[in-house]
């Protein structure tokens, strides 16, 4: 470490020694205790100089007044889940933003013209100097939200301060911004709310267009592919079920017509052969006996065929009756004359059998057609269920389309609902909304300047400035104080040191650096 070794001579005396070393700009304990001693009026007058100085600055400075108010974000009464907010930002971004166009020159220049702020400036100062001047005395302070709570990430307020050299200009200005933040929140709200219904309103009224051309092509598709509709086929299936059965029966009921048809048929060339023989004179109980077969085996055909019960068979059973009792009766004497009458006219069986053969003419050509008319219609299912595939695929593409665009129109609509219910809470204050807690106060006490804090000022600057001059007048000191300054001023050793003689009618003095006499012989080399 370096040494910087100095001598001085306390009251003119000589022989009076004292140290002093500072060593890398440190000095010792001793030597402060010297230094303080010698130099201590110096800190007192350096103290109450800044002192002074302070205090007369807080008289010389011009004052300024702080007006202050806090404005709290409300949230919305209405839960999001229920209404959903048209503004998605956050309060702090919002609040940045209206910050900017606020302290903007478009708003600051009528508020400087309003007040008349800076009469004394206006002639020698360019406006936006002003502005700007005016914009550094506006403060606008988020409030943050206390940890843990549920509004955490959300700005629960803001504080606006206004410094000017007029307490009730303060006032009015810090009045004035606060009105502009309350009116430019509440215009953002409504034009965000507006901006949004706009928005979506145009964009619903593009898909009611597109939906309402989607409702066309299916309904035309419905109308040109009826019954081929994939959630008809299941229907399709079942008719053309019920018209195969209904082909079965008619099929059916077309045999039996035919059979009886051929059977009625076989029974009249009968009848007929018989009648004939009995008109030509010819009759006999043989003819008789042979009309009696033939009708027993007309009988057992019917039996094969039908249950006793049937009509056919009653009647053939009566008619063996009536000519088994015609046998037993024998000929009789004027047969001759009645059968020459009776032959002129068919009898009744034959009328009948006749009736049948035409009827039964007529419900063959009625089932004939029926189930011409059943195999054309199931022709058409058929046909229908074999193009359903290709239907089903072309309409599964429409109504993919369609269900596509009725949800994008469902949604936008549910959307305008909402912006236009938002828009509504906004007005009636529901929504969020800025709530002005403290009013713009009015600065009783200057904020600037403040003589406790200038007064604090100057009594550490003259702590400081006092211990500084010290300190320098102590560096600037070229005097050797003690043996160990004069070996390392000379880089000689010390051989013997004179002790201090007093002084006639004068007492002992010695010098502080030394607690003892020095010794007459040094043990350095």
């Amino acid at each position: 470490m370096g040494y910087k070794v100095l001598l001085v001579r306390e009251n003119g005396k000589p022989g009076e020694v004292r140290q002093i070393m500072i060593r890398d700009g440190e000095l010792p304990m001793s030597e402060v205790k010297r230094v303080g001693r010698k130099y201590w009026w110096i800190v007192p007058l350096t103290v109450v100089a800044c002192l002074s100085i302070a205090m007369a600055l807080t008289v010389v400075l011009p004052k300024k007044y702080t007006s202050k108010t806090l404005v709290l974000i409300d949230q919305p009464t209405v839960s999001a889940d229920i209404v959903k907010p048209v503004v998605s930002e956050a309060s702090n971004q919002r609040l940045a933003s209206m910050q900017q166009e606020i302290l903007s020159r478009t708003h600051l220049q009528p508020i400087i013209e309003k007040f008349g702020l800076y009469p004394e400036d206006r002639g020698s100062t360019h406006m936006d100097d002003l502005i700007l001047r005016l914009r550094d005395a506006i403060t606008v302070s988020p409030l943050e939200a206390m940890p843990g709570t549920t509004q955490e990430h959300h700005m629960p307020g803001f504080q606006i301060s206004v410094v000017f050299n007029n307490p009730q200009t303060a006032q009015r200005i810090c009045s004035e911004i606060t009105t502009m933040f309350m009116e430019q929140n509440a215009k953002y709200m409504d034009d965000k709310s507006k901006s949004t219904t706009q928005f979506v309103s145009e964009h619903l009224a593009e898909a009611k267009q597109k939906l309402d051309e989607e409702d066309a092509k299916l309904a035309d598709f419905k109308r040109r592919y009826i019954g081929s509709l994939p959630e008809q086929e299941q229907t399709n299936l079942s008719l053309l079920s019920g018209m195969n059965s209904q082909l079965e029966a008619s099929t059916q009921a077309l045999n039996r017509l035919q059979e009886d048809k051929a059977l009625n048929e076989s029974l009249l060339s009968g009848q007929l052969a018989n009648w004939q023989m009995a008109t030509s004179g010819n009759g006999n109980p043989e003819t008789l006996e042979q009309q009696l077969a033939g009708l027993q085996d007309q009988l057992s055909t019917l039996e094969s065929r039908y249950t006793p019960e049937h009509p056919d068979v009653i009647k053939a059973k009566s008619q063996i009756e009536e000519i088994k009792k015609q046998i037993a009766a024998g000929p009789r004497p004027d047969s001759g004359v009645t059968h020459s009458r009776a032959s002129k006219i068919e009898p009744p069986q034959i009328q009948q059998l006749r009736l049948r053969i035409r009827q039964a003419d007529l419900d063959i050509a009625d089932l004939s057609k029926r189930q011409t008319q059943i195999q054309n219609h199931i022709n058409v299912l058929q046909g229908k269920l074999q193009s359903s595939p290709a239907v089903e695929q072309e309409y599964k593409e429409l109504t993919r389309n369609h269900q596509t665009a009725l949800e994008f129109y469902n949604d936008l609509l549910r959307k305008q609902d909402q912006s236009e219910i938002a828009g509504d809470l906004n007005h009636q204050q529901e929504g969020e909304h800025f709530n002005v807690l403290d009013p713009p106060s009015l600065p009783v006490e200057a904020s600037f300047p403040k003589p406790l804090f200038f007064a604090g000022g100057g009594l550490a600057a003259g702590l400081l400035l006092g211990v500084g001059i010290i300190y320098l007048l102590a560096a600037l000191d070229k005097a050797m104080h003690s043996i160990l300054d004069v070996e390392y001023c000379l880089k000689l050793p010390v051989l013997a040191a004179v002790p201090i003689l007093n002084q006639k009618g004068k007492g002992h003095v010695r010098s502080p650096g030394l607690n003892k006499t020095p010794e007459l012989t040094s043990t350095r080399s």
